[in-house]
Order: structure tokens, then sequence, then C-alpha cells
């Protein structure tokens, strides 16, 4: 398992991250199963959001199933997200607070490793989000800052205000949802639909500033259209492709899916939401594969990409 210290963090973090959206309904024994096996593969990030499963609810499983002893939390990171209410978005300090110390609860944690900032909130306050920020820091409460699914313009305007790092910006990226790459490969394309820059230059933003991004559903088609994995109606190139490729690495398709995201120099995270623990294991593989360009390439065009 590849792992990298964050630009501006303490994190020697997995490039592969373990998301909890889907565990509410799992017992304590398949919860524990299930970390066991991403710990056993190399992975020491795990991702939560307050709004998963409901009011805290995965936070909640995990907290009761996973029990970390003082070394073990130290081995670990753990973030989570503030943010999506119940029909509107709310950045307010009061909201922020109450609900960092409601996570910390729920995870029997004293700390989170990174608190995100989940979807923009366009009516947030960026001096109200700062002290928000400080009063948690200060308390020793979270350890590091970063958003989600923020156009560069939205992060500026936060940094601005601010006085921690925005270490993260976690967004959608797979094979087949890949505007944040493609627009750049066909940039000035008039004719090409791809061409359209739909995020503000995310990814160069990124790098230009130190910014991890993390990428989730990373095997989604689209936004939640299923995923393209053994989807041979409408992806059977890409598919023919995967499974060439991963049987020359020795691996499975899955982990070729998400090689060509940790791939990029960028360095970035890809976050798993499978409750699967094979499917851990075999996207893990992953972690570290060195695609070259023709393999990276051949999947870029496979799903339906332009090289203009």
């Amino acid at each position: 398992m590849k792992t990298f210290t964050l630009p501006n963090t303490t994190i020697d973090g997995s490039n592969v991250i373990l998301g909890l959206m889907r565990i509410r309904e799992l017992d304590d024994e398949a919860i524990r199963t299930l970390v066991g096996v991403a710990r056993d593969a190399g992975i020491n990030f795990f991702d939560h959001a307050d709004v998963y499963g409901g009011d805290h609810g995965c936070e909640r499983r995990f907290g009761d199933a996973v029990r970390f002893s003082p070394s073990e939390r130290e081995q670990v990171y753990i973030q989570s997200k503030v943010g999506i209410r119940d029909g509107y978005w709310d950045f307010s300090k009061e909201h922020i607070l109450e609900s960092v110390d409601e996570s910390l609860r729920a995870l029997r944690t004293d700390y989170l490793d990174v608190l995100l900032l989940h979807r923009p909130d366009t009516l947030m306050e960026p001096e109200e989000i700062a002290d928000a920020f400080s009063t948690l820091h200060d308390a020793g409460k979270v350890r590091h800052f970063g958003v989600s699914n923020q156009t560069p313009g939205q992060t500026e305007l936060l940094r601005r205000s601010v006085r921690q790092p925005i270490v993260v910006n976690q967004v959608q990226l797979s094979i087949t949802h890949a505007n944040l790459l493609a627009q750049g490969i066909a940039a000035n394309m008039n004719a090409l639909d791809q061409s359209i820059d739909r995020d503000n230059g995310i990814l160069d933003y990124a790098r230009l500033n130190d910014i991890t991004l993390q990428a989730w559903s990373p095997f989604q088609k689209g936004f939640f259209d299923g995923v393209f994995l053994g989807d041979r109606e409408d992806y059977a190139e890409l598919n023919d492709a995967l499974d060439e490729i991963a049987a020359a690495y020795g691996v499975t398709p899955i982990a070729i899916a998400v090689a060509w995201i940790t791939r990029h120099p960028a360095n970035m995270q890809v976050v798993l939401g499978t409750t699967n623990p094979q499917r851990v294991t075999d996207a893990a593989a992953g972690s570290d594969l060195p695609l070259t360009r023709p393999e990276w390439y051949r999947l870029f065009t496979a799903a339906g990409h332009a090289l203009p």
C-alpha cells in the first residue's frame, strides 16, 4: 500500500481510504471484519460524515464496533464531514461546533484528524467558519481541515479567512466520470463537449496549492448511475481493457480502476464505499500499480474520452 505525507499536515496516509457511509445496518462483527481487512491491506485512513446513516448513524456504529486502543488510534486517521442538513446546507459556526462534538462522541475519539466541509453552502460566512475552525483546532478536537466538492473560487474565498491550511478537497472522480481530468486534455477544442470547464480547474488549483484530492465514487458511471465495472452494455470496450490489463498485472479489474486514479502524479486518494471485505482487498491491490502511459490513456479513451 502506497502512503504519502499529505502536504501541510502530519498525516502519512494511505492513498486508498475506506469510506463508511453504508455500515449502518451491519452488525459489530461485520464492521470489525471490514476494518480489519482494510488495515491488513495497509489502509490507515477512514472516511465518515455526520449525515451518513442519518444523524451520525454510521459514525455511531463505527464507534460501537471498533474500539481502538490509544496506540492503535495513533496509527490511523479518521476524517468526517459537516454541513449537509435535512433540506439545506449549513456551515454556521453553531452547527459546525455542535456536529463535531457529536461526531467525537459517536466515534468514541478525542479528535478528528481531518474535518471537511461537505458540499458548498452558498450562504457561508468565511469569517464565521474561520472562527469555528480556530475554536476546534485550539481545543485539539480537529487537527486538519478541508472541503468537499468545492470549486477553486469557493476554496480561495475560504482560505482568505481561515488561518489553518485547506488540505483536502474530496470530489467525484472515476474513469468514466472524469471531467476533472478530461477537460484539460481537450482545452481549447471548441467542437468537443469535453472541453467545457465545469469545475473552474479543480485539478490544477489543487496541485498549485498543495491540496490533496480525494476521489469519491471511483467506480460509478456517473452521478450514482451504477458502476461501470462489468457493464458491457454501456462500457464493453472499457471492461475489455480493464480485464486485459488486470490479467497482465495479476489483479482484478477493480484494482486497475483504483490504479487509474492513483497513477496520476497529483497524488490523489481513492475513497472506497464498499462493505464487501473481498472488494476492499481487491481494490487496495491497485494502490501502487505502475500503470504505463499507454495503459492509462487506453482506459481513458475506452471510457469514451477524446484525445484531440
